[in-house]
């Protein structure tokens, strides 16, 4: 048999002989205070998170509305062509939302952030992302911003548009997605255009990169990603509306808008916002103060 190499855990003879002293005195009775503080406080934490869970995710999963189109943005997701499920800015925030409390994430997906907010009064989400709107306040609360959000307008291959002045005219198609506040804005906006709102994002991006549109008003991102995928189509230097890209919770939970408002305070001063940006794309965005 070959000799095995064992290590003796043993203890020496000398240290066994020696009897045991308890320790007794002032000090050990800081020690046993200052461990029965840390463990106080332990528990107080994990109830605390406990209780935070069943006041935003009531249902044990946190259900994050998020809404899903034909190109990126610091608030529209994309799907995975691998997973088909949605990936984006929104989806990493959701994640550590869900992880800050310990419980589940559920990806709820949407066609537009008004359609974010109306259902909100029905229960069907817990925490959403979007851009901030007054009209939404009467469905949501809004809480702090993340970053910037400008739209402006993507125009088609071959149009004669240089500038958001030369839009507005008799015979130009201008696009939009309904239920959106820039939507709003392009409607307020145009006089003699034609405006089509559209329901479905990629059903505008199809057709203005088949020059069936001339102009589409998006976020400037998602503009930005389309023009790359559409040959000789361009955005306008030219932002038509600014906002910021908040986070919410339904009207009137108090305690969500409360804990929404720290968690995302949090996540921007500890690079989760600047993380799920940059690893989006986004790496020139800003995070708000």
């Amino acid at each position: 048999m070959k000799d095995r190499h064992i290590v003796s855990t043993a203890v020496p003879m000398s240290d066994r002989a020696r009897p045991r002293m308890k320790s007794t005195g002032p000090l050990a009775s800081l020690r046993c205070a200052i461990a029965s503080l840390c463990l106080g406080f332990s528990a107080m934490m994990a109830g605390a998170a406990a209780q935070d869970a069943r006041e935003i995710a009531p249902t044990g999963v946190l259900r994050v509305a998020v809404a899903v189109g034909p190109a990126a943005s610091a608030f529209w997701t994309t799907r995975d062509p691998a997973t088909g499920k949605p990936v984006g800015v929104t989806v990493e925030l959701a994640k550590a939302a869900a992880g800050k409390l310990n419980v589940p994430l559920e990806l709820v997906e949407y066609q537009s952030s008004d359609e974010i907010a109306a259902a909100g009064s029905k229960g069907a989400w817990d925490l959403s992302f979007m851009p901030a709107d007054g009209k939404r306040e009467q469905f949501v609360d809004q809480g702090p911003a993340y970053v910037a959000y400008m739209s402006g307008y993507l125009i088609r291959a071959g149009s004669d548009i240089t500038s958001v002045a030369d839009i507005d005219r008799p015979g130009i198609r201008v696009g939009c997605i309904e239920g959106t506040s820039t939507s709003r804005t392009v409607e307020a906006s145009m006089k003699s255009a034609s405006v089509t709102k559209f329901v479905k994002p990629e059903e505008a991006a199809d057709l203005i990169g088949q020059s069936r549109l001339d102009a589409l008003a998006m976020g400037m991102e998602a503009l930005e990603e389309l023009s790359r995928r559409l040959p000789g189509s361009r955005v306008l230097n030219e932002v038509i509306q600014s906002t910021g890209v908040v986070v919410v919770v339904p009207k009137g939970k108090v305690t969500a808008r409360e804990w929404a408002a720290r968690f995302l305070a949090d996540a921007k001063a500890n690079g989760t916002v600047r993380r799920a940006l940059n690893q989006s794309g986004f790496v020139t965005a800003k995070v708000a103060p």
